[in-house]
């Protein structure tokens, strides 16, 4: 199974909370069938205690380690917000909510931890036009 469809990537003009990013994140995973609506607690929970910004404008919130029962399948949200978020003080523009099964999240967050290294890489996901556009630059997360 993919851990990323067309289907879970959005692109936004504008901003929004943390708070409503974190809620964006679990809906889409939620629609998937990969986490329950509380899954968003525990995202939360994780902010609490560190804050899952990375750098070059990317935030990775993903559950405690307590939240595994949450966790129903593999898989990840991409939102770019245009507009920026404020993630604890940091600016961020791609949040990519993380839901991972056993390992599963270690190899996912090293996929994306190489992507968003480069910093080409990241201007051409920041120029990327629409979610399919998104989707071609980020699918191998599946691989």
């Amino acid at each position: 199974m993919s851990v990323l469809t067309r289907e879970q990537i959005r692109i936004h003009s504008g901003s929004v909370t943390q708070a409503a990013a974190l809620q964006e994140a679990t809906d889409i995973l939620v629609s998937v069938g990969a986490v329950t609506p509380a899954y968003v607690d525990a995202m939360r929970q994780r902010e609490e205690t560190v804050s899952t910004f990375m750098g070059n404008g990317l935030a990775i919130p993903h559950g405690t380690n307590d939240a595994k029962d949450e966790i129903l399948a593999s898989a990840l949200s991409v939102v770019r917000y245009d507009g920026g978020v404020d993630w604890a003080g940091e600016p961020a523009t791609f949040v990519i909510g993380i839901a991972g099964r056993g390992d599963e999240h270690l190899e996912i967050l090293s996929q994306i931890a190489i992507l968003f290294s480069d910093e080409d890489d990241v201007a051409r996901l920041a120029a990327a036009q629409t979610p399919d556009e998104l989707y071609d630059l980020l699918a191998a997360v599946n691989d």
